[in-house]
């Protein structure tokens, strides 16, 4: 769990790009189109496990724990 009250998702969501500069810019914008995806989890394992089994828009799970690692940065 993470200190802060702010969900993986809408900081996720402060990284997208129209032309999807990077793959955590990518993420963002495919995330936005899931409408499934766990919008209000600050969890990883939940997020992870999610991501894992639901989705085909993202090439590798570096690309989330990334995006995690950001994520805790700016959340701590």
């Amino acid at each position: 769990m993470i200190g802060s009250n702010r969900s993986f998702y809408n900081w996720l969501m402060t990284n997208r790009n129209a032309v999807s500069a990077n793959e955590i810019q990518q993420f963002a914008n495919n995330a936005f189109l899931d409408l499934t995806f766990p919008k209000q989890s600050t969890d990883f394992d939940e997020i992870s496990k999610y991501l894992e089994e639901n989705t085909t828009y993202l090439m590798g799970m570096t690309t989330f724990d990334k995006a995690w690692e950001l994520y805790h940065a700016a959340s701590t």
